[in-house]
């Protein structure tokens, strides 16, 4: 079938299925702003804000509070191991 082809619900099905999984977080670890005007922003618009540390618990498979850090250089050294 071409793409022009397509019906507009079939191709709305995959555009949901690969906006759903852009968003899955990849690692073990990530940090989240404190400050409700930073939430859901780059880090580099809030880069003073701290954020909430978080570590993922392999058997519960659930994200665990890890620490706080000040900064988003310090979350982004927490993130990497650095």
């Amino acid at each position: 079938m071409d793409a022009d082809d397509e019906p507009l619900v079939a191709w709305a099905e995959r555009r949901d299925r690969r906006r759903e999984s852009d968003r899955q977080i990849t690692g073990r670890r990530r940090a989240e702003p404190l400050d409700p005007a930073a939430q859901g922003r780059a880090a580099h618009l809030a880069p003073n804000a701290p954020r909430l540390l978080f570590e993922l618990d392999e058997d519960s498979g659930e994200w665990m509070p890890a620490g706080v850090a000040n900064n988003a250089a310090e979350a982004a050294a927490f993130i990497h191991g650095w």
